[in-house]
């Protein structure tokens, strides 16, 4: 049992380290590094050909509808950034290629009004984000991963990246989004996960 053990521990290892390396300025209390980039998923993965993929934008603005060819059209930007998933795991220096979320909002117009969003994807999945944790320099629209296009399973064809909160708010397979004046809480929020996020004030769960 004991050698059973060594072993069990060696494989862990190699998913996970602890974040007393040197990095632990960039790894909030709680969570661990990995090496790989886990995929967790509630329900079906989409399959979705960009021919057909639309993002939606509606409610406090004018509503339109972007498609693939409209969102290659605008400004490009690489990005590498720190990826926290609430389930206790940290991957650091994501590099991802995409849209600034600013960039894209050029093309938008917001009512004042507007306090949160409520960003809609493929599948059904909703998570809710304040208008000042998504208008933020930082923020982007992902299409490629590590050089290649993002995977399905990672949230291709496209997925929103909100590097400073859980992972759960960087909506995989997004088509989707609503603009409000009064928070409207998505799936996960729902179903008892705090409704901002922030994993270096260790909200996973709401009060």
């Amino acid at each position: 049992m004991e050698r059973d053990d060594s072993l069990a521990a060696e494989r862990l290892r190699q998913f996970f380290q602890s974040s007393e390396t040197g990095m632990g300025d960039r790894v909030p209390p709680g969570q661990h590094l990995t090496n790989k980039f886990p995929v967790l998923t509630f329900g079906d993965t989409p399959s979705i050909n960009v021919t057909d993929w639309q993002l939606k934008v509606w409610g406090l603005t004018k509503e339109v509808l972007f498609s693939w060819l409209d969102l290659m059209a605008m400004s490009q930007s690489t990005f590498t950034d720190d990826f926290h998933c609430v389930t206790g795991w940290s991957k650091l220096d994501v590099q991802w290629t995409g849209i600034k979320v600013l960039d894209f909002m050029r093309q938008v117009k917001v009512e004042p009004q507007a306090a949160h969003i409520l960003a809609h994807c493929y599948g059904g999945y909703t998570t809710n984000i304040a208008i000042d944790d998504f208008l933020r320099e930082e923020n982007f629209f992902a299409h490629t991963l590590f050089g290649e296009p993002l995977p399905s399973e990672h949230g291709g064809p496209l997925r929103l990246v909100v590097p400073h909160l859980y992972a759960w708010k960087s909506a995989k397979w997004i088509n989707g989004l609503e603009f409000l004046e009064q928070e409207d809480l998505g799936f996960w929020e729902r179903n008892g996960y705090h409704r901002r996020g922030n994993p270096w004030a260790i909200e996973r769960c709401s009060d």
